[in-house]
């Protein structure tokens, strides 16, 4: 089965149901299929070929569901990119994966139009503005999805369907390959366990370049469901009106969405939203504190506290009927899977103890996209002759009845917002700055974030700079969730005996001096109040 098999079969069982929402659009799963048909067509009239990588840099909209089903059409790979993404990181992408199409948003113009001073595709497609506006070769997307009968072009579910670039240690993105196979063994196990149906309607704010956010198109297609595009939670109280209006069912988030939602109560009271049967969590547990509120706010939901990795899209999920027994769970394995804990030796480990989490299934990756010696580290051999199974790199404790609660990870990814960051990448940006003399980023627990990123910079004392003026920097290198969140500004860092940084301690440095500094912000609060005290005596 390939990926748009199941989306296929939707739309020829019932061709006008409702598939997409998007502003004041409304499309049926004929529409997007008859788009999709034509845009796949031209795509191989142009020569894009099985196997070949189509770049996807396209805000959510109708017209990137519609790209993304053609590019599967075409038997191409769809390379989502996340459309905050900075020219230089766009261009590194866009060369690492040899991309011979590219699907650009026109309002990205300026950031996409840069890159091609260092890779520009052979096929460049705009969607949106003025047609008349195309150059240099471009095609207008608008004009390739009007007629066109889907190709016949012998894909199998061993092909891929999708390279995801996550971020990887050494501070260059790396990407992630998932054949049709992988994808639809993913899909099929998660709305198994989350009990999608046609009936649902399923808010889509994640980007689709994000795995979490791609899925709820895929898992909906695949039920035939109808899918609500929002472009992002940026304006949160137009999100909320559109759910209520659209009658949402099935709401994804992150704690970050959460906790911003809760923190806005007022929104929330205007509507009635009885709708709302399922809300899913990843990236991060949800506080206990939030869990009750979010309870009460959607008396009608069921809360799946889950945890994933692009790397194989789900490994578990915590049943809404335990989210209050074990709120700082991630739950126990999804079907069609296995998992266990293994010590530095590699030895599997019993419940109760604490040790690295390793992934057997169908749905775990092909690999790293040219990086074998990336892959190897976390694809190894599995108990049968041949098997590769998926090493996570993250720590977890497993308690008597196999439920799984984090604990670290192995290497120093930071999870935060429920996006993976490299701190190389973060330190990269940081030292191109003149007047840095030293780096290091950090992840630093955080209630709502899952980490927040934590800079410690030291200057040149010649040329100082504020901490505005580190963040200001880092805004215009990084996507916005990569930005530091903190700036400690510092004389000196820690090294070891061979002089590289040492980053142990660097962590509880950060939780004292935001301790320090609440406390004094609590001190300062109350001298007002004891001034009129002593005024009103």
């Amino acid at each position: 089965m390939l990926l748009q098999d199941a989306f296929a079969r939707r739309a020829a069982e019932n061709p006008d149901a409702q598939a997409l929402v998007s502003a004041e659009i409304r499309v049926s799963y004929r529409e997007v299929s008859r788009r999709s048909d034509a845009l796949a067509a031209s795509l191989v009239k142009d020569g894009v070929g099985r196997g070949d990588r189509v770049a996807l840099f396209m805000d959510n909209s109708v017209a990137a569901v519609v790209a993304l089903y053609a590019i599967l059409k075409a038997g191409a790979v769809m390379v989502p990119i996340n459309p905050l993404t900075k020219c230089d990181k766009l261009a590194f992408i866009l060369a690492d994966a040899e991309a011979t199409a590219f699907i650009g948003d026109s309002h990205l113009r300026r950031v996409f139009e840069s890159a091609w001073e260092t890779y520009r595709p052979r096929v460049v497609i705009v969607s949106g503005g003025d047609g008349h506006d195309a150059k240099d070769g471009e095609r207008v997307m608008d004009e390739m999805t009007t007629t066109g009968a889907c190709p016949a072009v012998g894909t199998i579910d061993q092909d891929l369907a999708a390279i995801i670039y996550t971020s990887g240690s050494t501070g260059t993105p790396k990407g992630v390959m998932l054949t049709h196979h992988n994808m639809v063994s993913a899909a099929r196990s998660v709305s198994g366990y989350l009990g999608l149906i046609a009936a649902d309607r399923i808010l889509c704010g994640l980007p689709l370049a994000f795995d979490y956010g791609l899925y709820q198109v895929l898992m909906g297609f695949m039920v035939g469901a109808s899918v609500i595009l929002e472009r992002s939670f940026a304006f949160p109280a137009a999100v909320v009106k559109v759910m209520a209006r659209e009658r949402v069912t099935v709401f994804p988030g992150v704690p970050t969405i959460f906790s911003m939602l809760l923190g806005h109560e007022g929104m929330l009271d205007a509507y009635d939203w009885k709708a709302v049967r399922t809300i899913t969590n990843t990236a991060a547990s949800l506080p206990p504190g939030h869990i009750k509120r979010l309870k009460a706010r959607f008396p009608k939901a069921r809360i799946f506290s889950m945890y994933g990795l692009t790397e194989c899209k789900r490994v578990t999920y915590l049943a809404p009927e335990e989210i209050e027994n074990r709120p700082t769970s991630v739950g126990r394995g999804m079907p069609n899977q296995e998992i266990y804990l293994i010590d530095a030796d590699g030895r599997r480990l019993p419940p109760g103890s604490v040790g690295e989490l390793v992934v057997r299934g169908s749905h775990v990756m092909r690999g790293y996209w040219r990086r074998p010696e990336e892959t190897a580290q976390r694809l190894k051999p599995g108990p049968y002759p041949g098997e590769r199974v998926l090493h996570t790199g993250d720590v977890f404790h497993m308690d008597e009845n196999g439920y799984l609660y984090f604990v670290g990870r192995s290497d120093d990814i930071i999870k935060s917002r429920g996006e993976k960051v490299s701190p190389k990448e973060v330190e990269n940006v940081l030292y191109a700055m003149p007047s840095v003399r030293e780096a290091a980023v950090i992840g630093v627990d955080d209630e709502v974030l899952g980490q927040a990123i934590h800079a410690f910079v030291a200057v040149d004392a010649k040329a100082p700079v504020t901490k505005q003026d580190i963040v200001r920097h880092c805004h215009e290198h990084l996507e916005s969730y990569m930005v530091p969140k903190v700036v400690h500004i510092v004389a000196a860092l820690p090294k070891t005996d061979t002089g590289k940084i040492r980053k142990t301690g660097l962590a509880a440095a950060a939780r004292a001096q935001e301790k320090d500094e609440a406390g004094a912000a609590a001190a300062m609060a109350k001298q007002p109040l004891k001034a009129e005290r002593e005024h009103v005596r």
